[in-house]
């Protein structure tokens, strides 16, 4: 079974952001968001077995939840692509004042 590469619809920027992400079966764990763009991002966890087709909600610091679907999985890495696209105005915000800085700590509290 093979699946189409597509070309990306939206500029990835490079982040630093801590997250929570929750499966659909309620299981959950800290991450830490690399990049984002309007379609999707790319998030990394520590405990999470997560699969491509989950279901999962990303909630980034000081942000709502934003659901969506793992694309692609590789280690403790996973793409995430959004249900409904984000505010391009929004995406520059979270690049603009998390692109610089020491990774944040995702250890499990």
């Amino acid at each position: 079974m093979s699946r189409e590469i597509r070309p990306r619809r939206a500029e990835r920027k490079p982040v630093v952001l801590a997250a929570q992400c929750r499966t659909q079966s309620g299981l959950r764990d800290s991450g830490e968001i690399s990049d984002i763009s309007r379609e999707g991002c790319c998030i990394a966890t520590r405990a999470l077995l997560l699969r491509v087709g989950a279901r999962v909600v990303i909630r980034p610091t000081g942000l709502e939840g934003l659901t969506g679907v793992v694309r692609w999985i590789s280690g403790d890495r996973a793409g995430i692509e959004f249900d409904q696209p984000l505010y391009e105005p929004i995406v520059d915000h979270i690049a603009l004042r998390h692109s610089a800085g020491e990774p944040v700590d995702i250890a499990r509290r």
